[in-house]
């Protein structure tokens, strides 16, 4: 028995071990080669707040959303200092954790991580991005044991490599947005809700795994209120499956609500309303505009949310959710084939009805993203299907392996019996094998800087330096106008107030930030405004600001002599006059507008 043994545990071994030395040379790679810095506006807010929490600084954010600043106005009656100001877009979770790593690291000292003068990455983005690939990994051992436990260990060896090779998994996870952690919670609050299958099925009682999964459940919740959804999915699907009926689906119920009372009570005496900013993502599905607009504005009820025409849009969003349905699950093309599986009678009775589990917090989800938006053009903050790739993978091809092991050919050919294993793997990995040796090139011919850059828009360098950057040029009592406010908050650690649309929105704020002591001294121009479409797009979207925002690259394109925007503008005269003295931060792509003239320095060209 022993000699028979032998060949296929030393096959195991010899496999296990290439998948982990490919799994520590992709991430090793990802981090430290391929690595270009955080991508994610999303992201640079969340670590900043996550560094503010590390000095003891709570829930306070650098980065000023007008409406936020109305909606806080508007509650307090008066002023709000700018200094200090309290955050109730993000949920607190993924935050937390990475304020507890920056903390450990002394990542909450500025002066400690400051950027080389030959530096084009921030040191800090690699320490972000590694705890959220730390959370990728995890993932994937979770949802190995899942898979393993509900079909075989060949499925779930396929669906680990699976993970492994596709790029969209990668790219959330060096991009520092809470998605990875979110992939950890939901794969482990799904493990839990298998194992409470399990029980059901098999007539016992089915309590303590089910409220484990509601445990899980309940932090996802917290690492992204969005989640609520699947969570509500859970909630219908327990009270319908366990015994006592209704009781697991209390438990978890009273869970959320239990965990939701404090950020609630935060929001609502911050902001006026339980939902604090976040809910205002619902112009991105239901708007009359996009999140980035109203977040924008100066006063919310000049832009009131209208939901005219609510079931035509609510129609439209999850059509095209379907439409999309393979890049939202990661491009995994056996994915979707978990639908068709539906259709497929398995003998384990547990098989069967854990998908029906999995299909109704899918369906939850696609109807609250139906609300709030979604899309697969960037790397989406409201992304949530990608959570159910791992696991309708599985089904997909536990569907395809029960399809290919009828056709005669194969069962009367023994080699053939995992081809389309391998057929599937490699369609899958394409992307990533197509790009990878370009991108390795070029991270190796500038590992001596740290990477490329986020260039455009992003280039943390002219934001960091303190001798010539942003950071150098304004005091931590004043604060900066920006395209892209997160950047500045996050590399230059300085106060940013995203630049409104209008005049009067620009002059509001500009005369209360001088009353409370914490004045404007520049505004910050980058490719996240010119850079983010069409010219008639971005004049939309930036109206008064128009001339400011192609200034630069006016004053490029007819160099020498150079003709100018911004003080052309009748409505901007008194703006352009305050904000004279143009500094070039890399090259007229970004320019800092300030109010005084800073000492020479010259902008660095990534």
């Amino acid at each position: 028995m022993s000699q028979t043994s032998s060949p296929i545990d030393t096959g195991i071994l010899i496999r296990r071990s290439m998948f982990l030395l490919v799994l520590i040379a992709l991430t090793l790679g990802n981090l430290f080669i391929l690595f270009k810095g955080l991508s994610s506006p999303q992201a640079m807010d969340q670590a900043q707040i996550a560094r503010e929490i590390a000095r003891g600084n709570s829930f306070t954010t650098k980065f000023i959303r007008p409406v936020a600043y109305h909606q806080a106005q508007k509650t307090a009656n008066g002023a709000i200092p700018f200094s200090g100001f309290e955050d109730t877009y993000h949920s607190p979770l993924n935050p937390l954790i990475n304020a507890a790593v920056l903390k450990l690291i002394g990542g909450d000292e500025a002066d400690s991580w400051q950027m080389g003068t030959n530096e084009w990455v921030y040191s800090l983005d690699r320490v972000i991005a590694v705890v959220s690939t730390l959370f990728f990994l995890v993932s994937i051992g979770v949802t190995y044991l899942l898979v393993s436990r509900i079909f075989d260990a060949k499925i779930a060896g396929v669906c680990a490599i699976l993970m492994l090779f596709c790029q969209v998994f990668w790219d959330y996870a060096l991009s520092g947005l809470p998605q990875m952690l979110m992939l950890m919670l939901f794969s482990c609050g799904i493990y839990f809700v298998y194992r409470a299958v399990e029980s059901a099925t098999e007539g016992r009682v089915a309590m303590t795994p089910a409220i484990v999964a509601g445990v899980f459940f309940t932090l996802l919740a917290l690492a992204h209120w969005m989640t609520v959804w699947i969570a509500l999915g859970y909630i219908i699907y327990a009270a319908i499956a366990f015994r006592p009926r209704g009781l697991v689906a209390l438990a978890v119920f009273g869970l959320i609500i239990v965990a939701a009372i404090g950020p609630i009570m935060r929001n609502q005496r911050i902001t006026g309303t339980p939902f604090g900013t976040a809910y205002l993502t619902l112009y991105n599905g239901l708007g009359n505009g996009t999140e980035d607009s109203v977040m924008r504005i100066d006063d919310l009820d000049a832009e009131p949310l209208r939901i005219d025409g609510l079931i035509g849009k609510v129609l439209r969003t999850t059509l095209l959710q379907t439409t999309d349905i393979i890049p939202l699950l990661g491009g995994i093309v056996v994915a979707p084939l978990f639908f068709l599986s539906l259709l497929h009678p398995f003998k384990r009775k547990s098989i069967a009805n854990f998908r029906w589990a999995i299909l109704l917090m899918w369906i939850t989800t696609a109807f609250g993203l139906a609300f709030f938006g979604v899309s697969t053009k960037k790397l989406d903050p409201n992304q949530l299907h990608l959570l159910f790739a791992p696991v309708m993978t599985a089904y997909g091809l536990a569907f395809i392996s029960i399809l290919w092991s009828r056709l005669d050919f194969v069962a009367s050919t023994p080699m053939l019996r995992n081809v389309h294993h391998i057929v599937i793997v490699i369609v899958c990995a394409v992307p990533m094998i197509l790009s990878l040796p370009s991108d390795v090139k070029v991270g190796l011919l500038l590992r001596d800087k740290g990477g490329a850059p986020q260039w455009p828009p992003y280039y943390a360098q002219g934001l960091n330096s303190a001798t010539a950057g942003v950071r150098g040029w304004v005091d931590d009592k004043n604060l900066v106008f920006s395209d892209q406010p997160w950047a500045v908050a996050w590399y230059a650690d300085r106060m940013s107030i995203w630049l409104p649309p209008t005049r009067e929105g620009f002059n509001k704020l500009e005369e209360t930030a001088a009353t409370l002591q914490t004045p404007a001294v520049g505004i910050l121009i980058s490719p996240s405004s010119h850079g983010s479409g069409p010219v008639s797009e971005v004049a939309g979207r930036y109206k008064d600001f128009t001339p400011l925002v192609y200034d630069g690259r006016m004053l490029l394109a007819t160099y020498p002599p150079g003709f100018t925007l911004f003080d052309k503008s009748q409505r901007l005269a008194d703006i352009a006059r305050h904000y004279q003295h143009r500094k070039p931060l890399v090259g007229m792509d970004m320019v800092f507008y300030s109010d005084r003239a800073l000492e020479d320095g010259t902008g660095t060209q990534p």
